[in-house]
């Protein structure tokens, strides 16, 4: 872990770390803070690891697939992850879905990605998409049930809200200032920004140095997230493969954008919104648009398209504070018990 604390106090501090098999990035308004906000954040990220990684055997999301087809009572927790699910299911029109998780497996996915080798000779097997309708859930009760046979993948939403968590984690435990939680370049702020807003590099690869290639915004709140299909491909059987997969077909996505970076007011909600955006393809900038999210779309050649607001980068050092992004949400939509379908 990298911890950076020779600064004046109002000069946003920050410490450096792996979780969820990604980077961890935590900077805080108030430098004196650091250390009681580090150790909230890696406590929410450690809940977060146990209840809904695809990729432990012992997480209470496996247990829960591995008991298919009857009611179970899960932790609040995994009512939040669900539930945040399927929110971005029915607001994306499906476009999100968490029942990929047996395509995902299928298509060679089956490890954190750190694990994972790059390379192998087995042919790739696809398999159709349940569909998040299929998941029965009443939040009041947290009864959930799933038909058997349907695996769970929360990779669309479940980062996002980890991120969130962290932020408002982070802030309770400073009793104040101002936090921003990066997870893998997935972004979440609560409390008073510092002057001008944070300032977020918009990179294509979340390991980007501060200074590296990319464009620089400034946001007053709310979150930032990215969906890329530049960075987690690996083959099988010499077919290249990457980890957004479309539900209507089980298969990664093939459509005109690379990269969708979206603002949300929550990380959840920007996390989902940017993998619709890939998914959706060429549809994608209109129902960014309808929903007044501000998104940054990278074509498949590098060119770029802007939507809703998404602003022009700033320069590298500004001589004054620049506007910066005020992110609406995702639809609000009450929450509903899920029935499967007879």
């Amino acid at each position: 872990m990298d911890t950076y604390d020779h600064a004046p106090i109002s000069v946003p501090a920050g410490a450096t770390w792996r979780a969820l098999g990604t980077t961890v990035h935590l900077l805080v308004t108030d430098r004196r803070r650091l250390e009681v906000a580090r150790r909230a954040v890696v406590r929410v990220l450690a809940d977060a690891d146990a209840t809904y990684s695809r990729f432990r055997a012992d997480s209470e999301l496996r247990i829960l697939v591995a008991d298919a087809g009857r009611d179970r009572l899960v932790s609040p927790l995994l009512a939040r992850a669900l539930g945040t699910a399927l929110h971005a299911a029915r607001a994306t029109d499906g476009a999100v879905d968490p029942t990929i998780g047996r395509a995902l497996r299928l298509l060679g996915y089956d490890d954190d990605f750190a694990r994972l080798p790059r390379h192998g000779p087995r042919p790739l097997a696809f398999a159709s998409v349940p569909g998040w309708r299929m998941i029965r859930f009443d939040p009041a009760t947290r009864h959930v049930r799933i038909p058997a046979g349907v695996e769970l993948d929360l990779g669309a939403t479940g980062k996002g809200l980890a991120a969130d968590l962290a932020a408002e984690a982070a802030l309770d435990a400073m009793d104040g200032a101002g936090v921003l939680v990066s997870l893998g370049g997935d972004i979440a702020t609560d409390g008073e920004p510092p002057a001008g807003g944070w300032r977020v590099l918009v990179a294509e690869d979340h390991v980007a140095p501060p200074d590296g290639p990319g464009e620089v915004i400034s946001i007053a709140g709310g979150a930032v997230a990215t969906s890329s299909t530049t960075l987690r491909r690996w083959s099988r059987g010499g077919v290249a493969r990457h980890h957004l997969v479309d539900p209507a077909t089980g298969l990664p996505t093939a459509g005109p954008w690379r990269t969708a970076t979206v603002a949300s007011a929550t990380c959840a909600d920007a996390n989902a919104a940017a993998t619709a955006a890939i998914v959706m393809g060429e549809h994608a900038s209109g129902w960014l648009a309808r929903h007044r999210l501000p998104a940054r779309l990278v074509a498949e050649d590098g060119s770029v398209l802007r939507v809703a607001g998404w602003p022009d980068p700033l320069p590298v050092a500004p001589a004054v504070p620049q506007p910066a992004i005020q992110p609406p949400s995702l639809p609000a939509l009450e929450p509903a018990l899920v029935e499967v379908p007879a």
